[in-house]
Formats: C-alpha cells, structure tokens, sequence
C-alpha cells in the first residue's frame, strides 16, 4: 500500500473569522511537528487577506505534508463579513460552502478515491453543518470550539434557563441574579449571559443556532478547547459528561510557541493577521516607561460608534496614561460624522498616544512597556493577555465576550468589567483604577496565572498531555 494514503490524513476547517483561522492555523502547525499530514480548509476571501498580511505561505511551506486548501463562502468580495452583517456569513456557509464541502469529501480532492484521502476531520464547532456531512462520508470529526469553555457552558445550559424561565428576560433589571447555570450561580446576573440571551423571545436567529451548535457537539467524536485544566476545571468535568472525550490543549498560541522553541532549527510562529501589522507600534511601545501603556483594541469584529470613540478618546486622555489604540479599518460607526477632533486631544495623543490601524498583538502584551489591555474580551484575547500576566479591562460585544468579561473580574480577579457603559467619566476611572489604583491586586492573580498558563503546554503539563492523546487518538483512527 501506498505509505502515504496510508498515513493519518487530517483536514481542518475554521469558521472563516480572524479568531478561529488563528487558533486552528496553530493547531495544524502543533499537528505538522507531530508529523501528521494536515490540509487546512480556508474560504477563497480569507485565504486571500491571509497570504496578503502574512508570511504564512513560505512558514508552512517548511512542512512537506502540509497545504492549504479553499471554498466559496458565498458573499462577494465588498461584503465586510463583519460587525452587524457577519451572520450573513452564516447564510452563505450553509448554502454554497456545505454542497461544496460535501463534494469535496465525495468526489473532490480529498475523497476516498483521491491519492490523499482525509482520515479525520476537525472544524469550528459552529460549522454545524459539518457533522452531518462527515458521518454521511464515514470521516471521524472533532470539533474545535474556539469561544471559551465557560461561555460555552452557558450554552449548554440554555435549555435549562428556558426550562426555569430565566429566558426569555423577564422586567429591564439585567443585573438580576442568574440560578440556572450550574457552577456560577453565586455572580452570574442577566448582563453577563452571551448576547443573544438579551432576545425578546425565543426565535432569535443567533439563540436558536447556539442550541443547534450545543445538540451537535456532543454527537463528534470528540471536543478540543482552547484552554488549560488549571483554569477551567470545574466547566471541564460538568462537560465530561456529555462529551466524555475532550481535549483542553491551550493556550493554544503558546502551546505552538514552546513546542517551536523545542526545536532550535525552527523559526518562531508565523503572524497569521488577517489585517496588516503596522510594526511601528513597537518602536513606539520601546520608548515607553515599565507598564506604563494601556492597550486598547476591540479585536476583529466588534464595531464602536461615533459617539463612543469620542468618549473612549477623552476617558483615555484624561486619565492621563499613555496609550497604544488600535483603530481597525472601517471599526467605527458613522465615523465620518465624527467632526473636528478636538484640539486637547489631538495634542494630548501626540504627546503620549500611538493609534494604528492593527497591530501584533501577541508581541504587544508581552512587551514590558504595557502594564494594561482594555479589550473586547475575545476568548483569543483574554488567554494572550493571561499568559503575559496584563491585567484587563473589558468592554464585551457579543457572543462569549460578555460571560469571559464576568470571569476576568469576579473569578480569574484579573481586571475590571465595563460592559453596558461607555461614558468618559468611567472610562477615566477604570483605566486609573487598573493601571495604578488596584494594580497591585490584579498583577498579583495574573502573575499566578501566567504561570500555571505557561505549566500546563510545557512537558508534562495538563494541556501537553492532552494534544498528545488527542494526535494518539487520530492515528488509531486509522
């Protein structure tokens, strides 16, 4: 037989959003250096943004047994795929990206009958179309949920808050004590729900596709999550028991990263930016005094209006600290409406500011020029700052940002929570409050934190362990 259809063929297969495509581009290169044969599944618009931004051609192309792959997602090319539009996505991945995706399992490049036929497939576990194609194929799937494992617990218990009429809200009180979520009944309120809980009734669109997501998951053969035992243990063992097999292998980014520094031939992990990186950030940042700078970004798609840049701008200038903002193209609302900036603070961001369209976030926290990340609280962007030790302060949009923002200041004590206000006066205070007034306090559990973090991907470790029973399970599956 020919060795190579014979080996562990693996494809993986990201929802097409900056988040994902970063977590699963680090989980093939980890899957690479086991020596597993890895095809990576990226939409034709990405994959194009992608090889503009990146080096990630050339990084990969030092894996023989690796390639990229792509598919329609059915918008054209002017479609932001971003803030209020991006569930058009959606509807554009189950009506052309599914057909396409079923041929190429059938008849395609990577069917039964091709010289490299897929063995096993991994894909975001909000492609719920996926499974259903996989089992009609006879492929083994793993999903990979990229949100966090405490968000994602709140998912699965949506049936429960329906059940007990916790949804949908009844009165305007968000700050009503949640019961229904076992393990955070004692500081879960209404406002720390995902957002789409906030839905008057229970034909949401985005509700009615999470309890999709949270049938199907527990039907893969098995669930990859991005984190570490030490950190999520207690959501970890209630999620046992409806996926028995699961594999926390995070922090994923420095997962790759210790595995890379194993190896003294290999480069360090490529940038896998789907905006261009303005590196002069960082010239900035080595001007700057010891955690001194509070960086500011909102990530990928969350969106802000013009209203509120004004007053995020005066709240950060009048605090008084110097400050690295990332202004992602075509992030602000109305922004040609914004009108003449005010004279104060323009002088005051050439003074101790730094605004760029995207920066490299993961080189950014970890400089020692940054003492704080006021974030949107990604799942991404929580785990880059935990394992740098920078405490946050989080201003959640959507999806699991708003439950994480909960965990970061009444679990983790890692930082502040802002979510539901943007106003100067607060946005003063907090920044003060996490850079000087009770920095002391959250250094303290980000320090802890970090630690066990950078523990659990180093041999031996809880996350370490896992990847390797995850690639063992792969290769039985042959």
């Amino acid at each position: 037989m020919d060795p190579i259809s014979s080996s562990p063929h693996v494809l993986i297969f990201p929802l097409p959003l900056q988040g994902p495509i970063k977590c699963m581009l680090k989980l093939s290169e980890c899957l690479c250096l086991a020596g597993l044969e890895v095809t990576f599944l990226n939409t034709v618009h990405y994959h194009h943004r992608l090889l503009s931004c990146t080096d990630i051609q050339s990084h990969f192309a030092r894996y023989p047994r690796f390639r990229f792959e792509t598919i329609a997602d059915g918008l054209t090319e002017d479609n932001p795929r971003t803030g209020d539009r991006v569930m058009e996505l959606f509807d554009g991945l189950e009506a052309m990206t599914k057909p396409l995706f079923r041929e190429m399992l059938t008849s395609g490049s990577l069917s039964s009958e091709s010289r490299r036929p897929v063995t096993c497939i991994i894909v975001d576990a909000m492609l719920i179309f996926a499974l259903d194609v996989a089992e009609q194929v006879g492929i083994p799937l793993f999903y990979f949920d990229t949100i966090s494992p405490c968000g994602l617990w709140t998912y699965f218990c949506l049936p429960k808050l329906i059940d007990a009429g916790e949804l949908p809200f009844k009165g305007n009180d968000l700050d009503a004590p949640i019961k229904s979520v076992q393990g955070m009944e004692g500081f879960l309120r209404q406002r720390d729900l995902p957002s789409f809980c906030r839905a008057s009734d229970l034909t949401d669109y985005q509700l009615k596709f999470a309890m999709m997501e949270i049938q199907q998951v527990p039907r893969a053969r098995g669930l990859i999550l991005n984190t570490f035992k030490e950190l999520d243990e207690p959501f970890l063992s209630q999620m046992r028991s409806l996926c028995p097999n699961l594999y926390p292998i995070g922090p994923i980014h420095t997962h790759l990263k210790t595995r890379l520094n194993a190896e003294p031939t290999l480069p360090p992990p490529s940038s896998t930016s789907l905006w261009q990186e303005d590196q002069s950030c960082m010239i900035w940042l080595n001007a700057q005094p010891f955690k001194s700078v509070i960086y500011i970004s909102i990530g990928s798609l969350s969106m802000m209006t013009s209203n509120q840049l004004m007053e995020f701008w005066h709240g950060l200038v009048n605090s008084g600290h110097r400050f690295l903002w990332v202004r992602r193209p075509n992030s602000i609302v109305g922004e040609n409406r914004v009108g003449p900036i005010p004279k104060e603070l323009l002088e005051a961001t050439k003074e101790r500011g730094c605004i760029v369209s995207w920066a490299p976030q993961e080189d950014v926290l970890a400089h020692p020029a940054v003492g704080g990340f006021l974030t949107h609280s990604g799942w991404n962007s929580t785990l880059e700052s935990m394992v740098e030790g920078v405490p946050m302060l989080c201003w959640p949009s959507f999806v699991d940002q708003h439950v994480n923002s909960r965990f970061v200041s009444e679990v983790w004590k890692l930082g502040i929570d802002m979510k539901d206000t943007c106003d100067r006066v607060v946005i003063e205070k907090m920044v003060k409050d996490l850079m000087d007034v009770r920095r002391d306090e959250f250094l303290q559990s980000a320090e802890r934190l970090a630690k066990l973090a950078k523990q659990s991907v180093s041999e031996g470790g809880s996350s370490f362990c896992n990847l390797k029973c995850l690639i063992e399970d792969i290769i039985r599956l042959m």
